[in-house]
């Protein structure tokens, strides 16, 4: 997969999409798997924003139940099995404690109706997978103390146990999705700006785009377009045609904090009239999350030291015994929520629903805008994208078969089987699970001529060098950020040791033609990434 610059610019398709976060890329591999000509283009990095800055969670939204959303429970427990079945690699089961302290019948009572509730809308999700999701079940004081001792106190009268499932790392899974549109003929682009939609007659012709990387403009013709640009998707139809966006999102302010590893399970902790979250992620814990408005430019969403101290302090009322200090903070991070506004007083409890905007009353045939919604349901709004386009188009299409299909590196039966015959063809490589997980099938061809020295793990990420160069040949890494913060995990867990960054820096360097001066700015770069903003 390369930079498709002169397709794109030579080219006419059936749609424009513009955003290469979850929803866009789920509906470029969508559309062209039922042969609709297809453009992608990122002004950034694909999955760099708030499909990569969230909890890593592909959940049913047990939360939801409390306002009576139930087709959006059902709709995201159904995503949630197709993303396991599609992305088996990628996206695992992951035990959740609830627990409760003090002898609150009545709330037991119905906490133990809504996970009832839960499991019935999941009734088919050991449909078509291979990992089992048992459903809830009451554990009593002891054994929750035994289990996860960061729990014990006097007050503990038990926890609930269900399960939900975690991403190892929802930016492969977005690029997973583009690598299969590529495969069935989408053109596509990172760092290709759309600054313009070409209108005329009422009608949608494409955009004017330009380069990021050298600054060169061009025109992308197209019949239709998806904005799927996540938080800047209201922001970017008023630049791009001039006129007020019609719908207008509010946007949510996430914060996370990676620390040492609790507990084991992850632990759901009611917090007032929210909730907190502290999730087991790759031998660390990821304490989730703040939900805040945010009204700013969404490319400054930033973590600030007061951020941080307020969760940690959340986490030290209600979790006392975890011990969180700011020195426990390994790394943090930000994400902003686009969320379609439904009256609701607060943005922790408007609706995580999704909307798919046709603009032609305004003037704007063809033009379409995808709002809201989350990870677990973008496939399913992909598909609902996909439906829209194929009839403004008046195409044949095929029919929808991406919540079936496996993505690229999900072609196989059962991951520890995967995994077990890796390592007996390649004995010797302790690099062997992690690098399964984020390549799945795809693995040979980061293993096929690499020499051991690359197959040795560069840091606790688990990543090697050989999935560097991979990430070079065919995924589109052109940073040294795309590469350590999302064609892997090496700058995910703090700043990497300076000789793992000259190291990684040097073979792009030496693959992208960079000097010792472009070198230095790439590496001085990724600082930005650890530091806090100011308040």
């Amino acid at each position: 997969m390369q930079r498709a610059l002169q397709r794109l610019s030579s080219e006419t398709f059936d749609v424009l999409i513009v955003g290469g976060g979850a929803t866009g890329c789920f509906t470029a591999r969508d559309a062209g798997m039922r042969g609709l000509k297809v453009a992608l283009v990122e002004a950034r990095d694909f999955a760099s924003a708030t499909s990569a800055h969230n909890s890593k969670l592909a959940h049913g939204g047990l939360r939801y139940l409390r306002n009576f959303e139930f087709g959006l429970v059902r709709e995201s427990l159904r995503e949630r099995r197709g993303l396991m079945r599609i992305a088996p690699h990628l996206v695992r089961p992951l035990p959740f404690l609830l627990p409760l302290n003090g002898a609150r019948t009545m709330e037991r009572l119905k906490l133990s109706a809504g996970l009832t509730l839960y499991d019935l809308l999941s009734y088919d999700r050991n449909r078509g997978i291979t990992e089992h999701l048992p459903g809830h079940r009451w554990i009593n004081r002891r054994d929750t103390a035994a289990r996860e001792p960061v729990l014990a106190g006097a007050a503990l009268e038990g926890a609930f146990e269900y399960y939900d499932a975690q991403m190892y790392a929802p930016e492969r899974i977005a690029l997973e999705n583009l690598i299969d549109a590529d495969a069935h003929g989408a053109a596509i682009a990172n760092y290709v700006c759309a600054d313009q939609l070409l209108l005329k007659g009422g009608g949608i012709e494409g955009a004017m785009v330009h380069d990021v990387m050298t600054g060169a403009v061009f025109d992308i013709r197209a019949r239709t377009v998806l904005v799927a640009a996540g938080p800047w998707a209201d922001l970017f139809l008023e630049r791009a045609t001039g006129h007020k966006a019609a719908h207008k999102l509010i946007r949510s302010k996430g914060i996370h904090l990676l620390v040492p590893q609790i507990s084991t399970a992850a632990l759901t902790i009611e917090a007032g009239d929210g909730h907190l979250f502290a999730l087991p992620w790759r031998g660390h814990t990821l304490l989730a999350t703040t939900d805040t408005p945010f009204t700013g430019d969404p490319a400054t969403v930033a973590v600030t030291e007061a951020d941080i101290e307020g969760l940690l302090a959340m986490f030290r009322r209600y979790l006392p015994l975890a011990g969180l200090t700011r020195d426990k903070v390994e790394f943090f991070y930000a994400g902003l929520r686009p969320l379609v506004s439904d009256g609701a007083k607060d943005s922790y409890n408007v609706s995580r629903r999704s909307e798919l905007v046709d603009h032609t009353s305004e003037g704007m045939r063809g033009v379409f805008s995808a709002l809201g919604g989350k990870w677990t349901t973008s496939r399913q709004l992909a598909q609902t994208v996909t439906d829209a386009l194929v009839k403004t188009l008046g195409a044949k299409a095929a029919p929808c078969a991406t919540a079936t299909t496996p993505l690229p590196g999900g072609r196989f039966d059962r991951f520890d089987e995967l995994t077990r015959g890796f390592q007996k063809t390649y004995p010797g490589i302790g690099s062997m699970r992690s690098m399964a997980h984020m390549l799945g099938a795809r693995l040979p061809l980061a293993l096929k001529g690499a020499k051991m020295t690359e197959l040795v793990s560069l840091n606790q990420s688990g990543d090697t060098m050989a999935q560097v160069l991979l990430a070079l040949r065919e995924e589109m890494a052109l940073t040294l950020e795309d590469m350590v913060m999302r064609r892997t995990g090496i700058g995910q867990f703090g700043p990497a040791s300076a000789d793992v960054i000259s190291k990684v820096a040097g073979v792009m360097a030496a693959q992208l033609g960079w000097n010792a001066e472009k070198t230095q700015r790439e590496i001085e770069g990724l600082n930005k990434l650890y530091q806090v903003a100011a308040a």
